[in-house]
């Protein structure tokens, strides 16, 4: 079963900045949001829950540098999106 995925307006813009400064990244990032619409759990996403300041946010891998922090809402199915970035801009 797919889960939706919640586009805000602050992450629109970190994704607009993040895909201007990462052009040779877009197909990956693509395939990492359509894998994680079909399935949050797929192990090649490294999905992970967050601590200290970001407790009750989980992260997915788009590769070994780059990641999706965001929301994930199991009852009713939704993936709020946070940011994305490198490691150390994402936490």
């Amino acid at each position: 079963m797919a889960y939706s995925l919640i586009f805000t307006e602050s992450y629109e813009k970190i994704e607009r900045r993040f895909l201007k400064r990462h052009p040779d990244l877009i197909e990956r990032y693509q395939k990492t949001l359509a894998v994680l619409e079909q399935d949050a759990f797929h192990p090649s996403l490294r999905l992970h829950a967050l601590a200290g300041r970001l407790t009750g946010l989980h992260a997915v891998s788009i590769n070994l540098q780059y990641r999706i922090s965001l929301e994930l809402e199991l009852r009713e199915r939704e993936i709020h999106l946070v940011s994305v970035g490198t490691h150390s801009e994402v936490y």
